[in-house]
């Protein structure tokens, strides 16, 4: 059964404070009447020490807690409570007092080594932010909620990596390099997810290294290269042959000059020729007939 994080009774620490130096000063009191009284000094000498071992007792329970800090409290091995608010603060002095810190955390995961879902083997790594929210379960769910947090962080990067290419010439498929937003956000639920038994939860998580694997990586290289090369002259063409059916279109239009079949076509070629070619085009002029 998960524990739940619940507030410990707790008070302002000034008066207990007062009243704990007040009662180790005034143990003094009794020790000095001793003197006076030789025929009963042990009632005095009870006293003064009865009086100082409630100043001890009333200064033990005393603790400052700073902000973003917390302390989780047991008595006996039982689980009593939380104290969160910052201060000087007074709690049962017999109480068993761990300090748990509530201030935003950050670590950089190892990097990965892992095949994407291509089946490419690439190296992932990442930084996560994260905090304690529940100091009960963090204390007493886990046996160590630092190296859970670790382990969890690591285990979600590895699944991540594993269902999303690592780069991808598709728009509907999320790739680890080309959608960083939206893999960010994957990674940080998931694993706040897994680390929410422990009473942890994910402020920020990002990919802080992403590459091909080294046996592989100049391939892979040369195979992006290759891709990129097809995806622009993909579009070359598309928006040359755009072109040239509006320069038919526009020359048919206005009636500037009547195009038969075999002239349409060179001009077609010459027109794609010029838009497609890596270099710049050199004129030509044409005194004579195409025939």
């Amino acid at each position: 059964m998960a524990m739940k994080e619940r507030d410990a009774l707790s008070m302002s620490g000034w008066l207990a404070l007062l009243l704990g130096l007040g009662c180790l000063g005034g143990a003094v009191v009794p020790m000095t009447m001793v003197p006076n009284h030789p025929q009963d000094p042990a009632v005095y000498i009870v006293a003064a020490i009865a009086i100082f071992l409630t100043g001890l007792i009333l200064l033990a329970g005393c603790l400052v807690i700073e902000p973003n800090e917390s302390r989780v409290l047991t008595f006996f091995g039982r689980y009593t409570g939380s104290v969160k608010t910052s201060g000087l603060r007074w709690v049962n002095p017999f109480t068993n007092k761990r300090e748990v810190s509530l201030r935003a955390r950050n670590f950089e995961s190892a990097k990965i080594k892992v095949n994407d879902i291509d089946g490419n083997p690439i190296e992932i790594g990442a930084v996560i932010v994260w905090r304690v929210i529940d100091t009960a379960q963090a204390m007493f769910d886990v046996e160590n909620f630092h190296g859970y947090v670790q382990i969890q962080a690591e285990s979600a990067i590895r699944n991540l990596a594993m269902h999303h290419p690592y780069d991808t010439h598709d728009e509907d498929r999320i790739s680890l390099r080309g959608h960083s937003e939206a893999v960010a956000d994957l990674l940080r639920k998931e694993v706040d997810a897994r680390i929410r038994a422990a009473g942890c939860e994910v402020v920020d998580a990002r990919i802080a290294h992403l590459a091909y694997a080294p046996e592989i990586a100049q391939s892979m290289l040369q195979r992006q290269q290759a891709g990129a090369i097809i995806a622009a002259r993909t579009r070359i063409v598309e928006g040359a042959v755009s072109m040239v059916e509006m320069a038919l279109d526009q020359l048919s239009k206005r009636g500037i000059v009547e195009l038969d079949a075999e002239r349409k076509a060179a001009m077609v070629s010459n027109l794609l020729v010029v838009l497609c070619g890596e270099r710049a085009a050199q004129p030509v002029v044409n005194t004579g007939t195409l025939y």
